[in-house]
């Protein structure tokens, strides 16, 4: 949990400021965040070359001026992310059932019902820190739980557990995730755990999928999958919609209602087809500063 690490000086510094921060409305929030367009994109050309060549490489047809028209907007929406992300330690339930709506949480629901877990896949597309708000609609007893990998910066980890337990996630470290998920089995407890599964494998492991993705070779990760075939979870991909600047709609559908009768790589493949269509619908709203295809697949002997 979240309070059990003793916090260091630099988290409190952070989490000082941009709860201040925080407490600024929206649309002074957006100025902030139109001036950080121009020195992030700009000025700074943060992951500019990374941006570019995943771009160009997953849509070899599209014009050089296409190209740099989603070049802006992702960037132009990398720094709505980046202040709604701040706003979120201030933000009331109110607030964000508005701003992140569920259209059909009964879908979860009606898996959950009988004391089942469920695993919700998602990418890094719109804003994904919002989507813990999950936790406002689930069935009574039901505990939300997100996995997460530990990030490099004490400070900026500490601080993103915080804000990704906003609204009272169990926040799940990537090497726990097997642990936690049996330690609640044992103790009969039900649980809808998010998986961020566009995030690049640590390492190139025995047990590897690839397949294409934006027309690109792409190293998948599994480990959602082979928790649902062991445990038997139903699984779930969250398709995400930005309707405008602060305010998205999320839609879930059923990837399998019980993973133990999948087969191998399946319920990845489907997943990696679901993310691609809700990509390529508006391309712009995708991380596409994440240095994902830096591993390239082995040649055939």
């Amino acid at each position: 949990m979240v309070g059990e690490n003793k916090k260091g000086i630099g988290f409190y510094l952070l989490y000082g400021v941009l709860s201040l921060v925080a407490m600024l409305p929206f649309g002074v929030l957006y100025f902030i965040s139109d001036v950080l367009y121009i020195i992030v994109y700009y000025i700074a050309g943060y992951r500019k070359q990374v941006v570019r060549k995943n771009l160009i490489n997953s849509f070899p047809h599209k014009k050089h001026d296409e190209i740099i028209q989603i070049e802006k907007k992702f960037y132009h929406h990398l720094c709505d992310y980046g202040v709604e992300t701040i706003k979120t330690l201030r933000i009331s339930d109110k607030e964000i059932r508005k701003r992140m709506v569920f259209k059909n949480p009964e879908v979860i629901n009606r898996l959950t019902k009988d004391g089942n877990s469920c695993l919700l896949s998602l990418g890094h597309y719109g804003n994904w820190e919002w989507v813990p708000s999950i936790s406002l609609y689930l069935l009574h007893g039901v505990e939300p739980g997100h996995v997460y990998k530990t990030l490099s910066s004490k400070a900026f980890n500490e601080l993103f557990l915080k804000i990704r337990s906003r609204f009272n996630p169990t926040p799940i470290e990537m090497k726990t995730v097997y642990r936690t998920i049996i330690r609640n089995r044992n103790e009969g407890k039900a649980l809808v755990v998010g998986f961020l599964s566009d995030q690049r494998p640590m390492t190139n492991g025995g047990d590897e999928y690839w397949t294409t993705f934006l027309n690109q070779d792409t190293q998948v990760q599994n480990g959602l999958e082979r928790i649902a075939q062991q445990f038997g979870f139903a699984v779930v991909y969250l398709d995400i919609k930005k309707i405008k600047r602060g305010y998205y709609v999320g839609n879930f559908s059923v990837i399998t209602a019980d993973g133990s009768g999948e087969e191998l790589h399946s319920i990845m493949e489907k997943y990696t087809r679901k993310l691609e269509e809700t990509i390529l619908a508006e391309p712009a709203y995708y991380l596409w500063s994440h240095n994902k295809w830096h591993r390239k697949k082995k040649q055939e002997e």
